[in-house]
């Protein structure tokens, strides 16, 4: 039973992660010949104020409302 794990900082849509668990299971079933219905996709919708990077909070990094990366690498 293969599982993905997604962690991303919250504020997609319910719309959006539908689409992203869609594609991550065609991915699966093409790359790695999984069956779908053996695949399990887990989101974790992390709150800014609970992930760091580049020694701050994501939160201090990122103006609310903003579910990406913000152009920084």
């Amino acid at each position: 039973m293969p599982v993905v794990i997604v962690e991303m900082w919250e504020g997609r849509t319910v719309e959006q992660k539908r689409r992203l668990v869609k594609r991550i299971t065609d991915a699966m079933v093409e790359e790695a010949k999984v069956k779908p219905d053996h695949l399990h996709v887990i989101i974790h919708d992390v709150p800014k104020d609970s992930w760091g990077r580049e020694g701050k909070l994501g939160s201090d990094l990122e103006p609310a409302g903003a579910p990406g990366e913000g152009g920084k690498k």
